[in-house]
This record gives structure tokens, C-alpha cells and sequence, in this order.
């Protein structure tokens, strides 16, 4: 069912035969766009009320558990240790054998959590502003954008080519992102049906009545692997959150990106 509304898709083309096998011209070139995105790799900061929440459920969940296997071993221990001070306990551990103790346990973790660094959330990419880099906002996600030459303008846009016939316009956003990053990139776009639809009219000065405007279908992609040793990024490009889209995208084109766009 999907593949036949791809093909239905791709029957909106330029040029389309008709019965009699004429070629018969569409009034809108139709193009296909790739929204690709880097998820993010670690979660946001907790906002202060959440902090509270989440000490209050901590405070909640240590109130009501149960003793772990660790803390019934050292309380045993404990009481075994008191009993040997009161020279009550006959204590028939083998002589000369090592034993480990849960507070000997807990002395090594300590020093291991001692020794232990946690990455930094703000990256060198973060310090130096660098948009080409995919190890920034580490907490949010990441959009391709790429500059390409519309008439005589160079601007900002998600990567797009134009549709082709014999196409769905899932396989011509396909060839968009193979196109901006080479055959080696591992994306997974997200189903057979576009995520969103930008519509515009030529300049009076070249619309005429077979080239009214375009139509451009817009597919969404998740990034599989954030190393891009192997892609071949031909083009002027940027790795950019949603907030910052607005510093590049003309504000149309924004507003219809945007309603696809979720960023928890």
C-alpha cells in the first residue's frame, strides 16, 4: 500500500503520459528533501523542579526497599565482629584463610569511583563554535543543513534534488542524501510517506503557465553512526540544532520545517 502511494507520488512529476502516450507538462517541479538527524547522545539537565522530584522519588524508593544482598552480607558481618569482641562467638573460619570483607568491597569501589572521570558535557566543538562538527549539543538534536545554488541565490536548506521520473520521492530523497554525503553514510529514514510539504512560485519573471513553482517533500532520517570518516560531504554544510535554524533558513521555509520537527 505504501509503495502505491510512492508511485502515486511520483505521478505528480513535471511531465506526465497520457492515454494516447503524449507528454503532457505539469505547472510544479517537484523535489525531494532529506531532514537528517543526529539524536542526541546524552540527556538534557535536570530543570530544578525535576532535581526535587527526583530526590523525592530517591528518598521515596530508600524508604521502602529492601536490604540488597551486599547489606544483609555486612550486617552479618557486623554482628559476627561484635560477637568476637564479647568472646561469645566461636569463630571456626579456617586458620590463615583470606577473607574479604563487604567493607573491604566497599573501600575499592570508593577508590574506583574516585578515580573515575565523567566526560564533559560542554565539548571542544561547543567552546569553538564549530557547526561542522557532530560531537557539539551533545543533549540535542542535530540537523543537516547544506547550501545549494536556487536560481541565482545560494541558501541554506535541508539536502534536496529534484524528482526524476520512474522515482518515488521516497527514492529521490534517497539520491538527495546520497548526493550531499556519498554511498557510505548509515541513515534510516522513517517510512515511505513525506513528513511534511514546502510549496512556492517562481519570480513572475520566469513563472509562466508549464513552470509555476515547486513542491518540496520533505523525509525524515535518523543518522546511525556519528563517524563521517567515510562520507563525502560535497557541498558547503552545517550541523545545526532547531534553535539556531532560524540564523539560516528563510522564515516559509522554517515555519513548514518546523512542524515536523520535535525536540524533546
Amino acid at each position: 500500500m505504501m509503495a502505491a502511494a510512492g508511485g502515486a507520488l511520483g505521478g505528480w512529476g513535471r511531465w506526465v503520459s497520457s492515454a494516447s502516450g503524449a507528454v503532457t507538462p505539469r505547472p510544479w517541479r517537484l523535489f525531494g528533501a532529506l531532514c537528517l538527524l543526529r539524536l542526541p547522545r546524552i540527556t538534557q539537565p535536570l530543570r530544578r523542579e525535576e532535581e526535587e522530584m527526583a530526590a523525592l522519588m530517591e528518598q521515596i524508593e530508600l524508604e521502602r526497599s529492601r536490604y540488597s544482598d551486599h547489606e544483609v552480607r555486612k550486617l552479618e558481618e557486623e554482628e559476627r565482629l561484635r560477637r568476637r569482641k564479647e568472646s561469645s562467638y566461636d569463630d571456626d573460619e579456617e586458620p590463615g584463610k583470606t577473607v574479604i570483607m563487604a567493607q573491604d568491597l566497599e573501600d575499592k569501589w570508593e577508590q574506583k569511583l574516585l578515580q573515575f572521570s565523567p566526560a564533559p558535557r560542554v565539548t571542544d566543538a561547543d567552546k569553538k563554535n564549530d557547526r561542522k562538527s557532530l560531537n557539539r549539543k551533545l543533549d540535542s538534536n542535530l540537523m543537516l543543513l547544506v547550501k545549494q545554488k536556487i536560481g541565482n541565490q545560494e541558501l541554506w536548506l535541508l539536502p534536496q534534488v529534484e524528482w526524476q521520473p520512474g522515482e518515488t520521492m521516497r527514492n529521490t530523497a534517497e539520491r538527495a542524501m546520497a548526493m550531499f554525503l556519498g554511498d557510505h553514510i548509515q541513515a534510516k529514514i522513517l517510512g515511505n510517506a513525506p513528513h511534511g510539504i514546502y510549496k512556492y512560485k517562481f519570480p513572475r519573471a520566469i513563472r509562466t503557465e508549464d513552470n509555476v513553482g515547486a513542491k518540496v517533500f520533505f523525509y525524515k532520517a535518523f543518522l546511525q553512526s556519528s563517524d563521517l570518516s567515510q562520507a563525502e560531504l560535497k557541498k558547503d554544510y552545517l550541523w545545526v540544532t532547531k534553535d539556531e535554524l532560524g540564523a539560516y533558513l528563510k522564515p516559509e521555509y522554517l515555519k513548514k520545517v518546523n512542524r515536523f520537527l520535535l525536540d524533546l
